[in-house]
């Protein structure tokens, strides 16, 4: 267990992340298609963290049935307006990863990404994705490294076409805030392993990782 020391996602900084975050769409729309074609015709999903709800909201456009939790009341408000938006169904709630408001066994998938590094109670929240999933269901954890160089992350802030003031604070962000709070791989291994899964892959990816578990 530990205290969250990252930004407090509420209000303008809910808000701004909301901006910010819409330069990443063609990954959005890509992770959903790989999640889409991973989960049955109209299957459950549920996205724990979703922030602004992009993800979320391109997976509901797939035909998938998209319910989400994420512990910022801003960010609820937000991602239920941006689904709204794009005319599109998705069930956003406020609670907390580490006791999803989820029945057990009731998804067929869970992803959760880029917040994992700044869940309290870690542990707690992997072994609540295996309790929510089916047998035979899938999770997908993607996040940063913590061994990730400046100048990935350099480049990565450089390709999202942000301007410079954005790319200035997420530099800042990245480099005393983010980095310290993540993990390095064989540290998702072990907190997998202790939370019940059995044998997770975990890759790196970019300036991050996927961790893949199955029930």
């Amino acid at each position: 267990m530990k205290a969250y020391k990252g930004m407090g996602m509420e209000g303008g900084i809910a808000r701004w992340y909301d901006r910010t975050t819409r330069k990443d769409m063609p990954e959005f729309r890509a992770l959903a298609a790989r999640i889409a074609g991973l989960v049955p015709p109209a299957g459950s999903v549920l996205e724990v963290a979703p922030g602004p709800g992009f993800l979320s909201i391109e997976m509901a456009r797939r035909g998938l049935n998209v319910r989400a939790v994420d512990i910022s009341q801003t960010f609820v408000e937000i991602a239920t307006r941006n689904a709204a938006a794009e005319g599109v169904r998705a069930r956003f709630e406020r609670g907390n990863a580490s006791a999803l408001p989820v029945n057990d066994a009731s998804v067929d998938f869970v992803v959760c990404r880029a917040a994992f590094k700044n869940f309290s109670e870690p542990v707690k929240a992997l072994a609540e994705m295996r309790r929510v999933l089916r047998p035979g269901g899938t999770a997908l954890l993607i996040d940063l490294r913590r061994d990730v160089r400046m100048s990935e992350i350099k480049r990565y802030i450089d390709g999202l076409g942000v301007g410079w003031l954005s790319r200035l604070l997420m530099r800042f962000t990245f480099r005393n805030m983010l980095i310290k709070r993540a993990y390095m791989l064989d540290e998702i291994r072990r907190m997998a392993t202790e939370a019940g899964w059995p044998e997770p892959r975990i890759e790196s990816s970019g300036v991050g990782f996927e961790a893949w578990m199955k029930r």
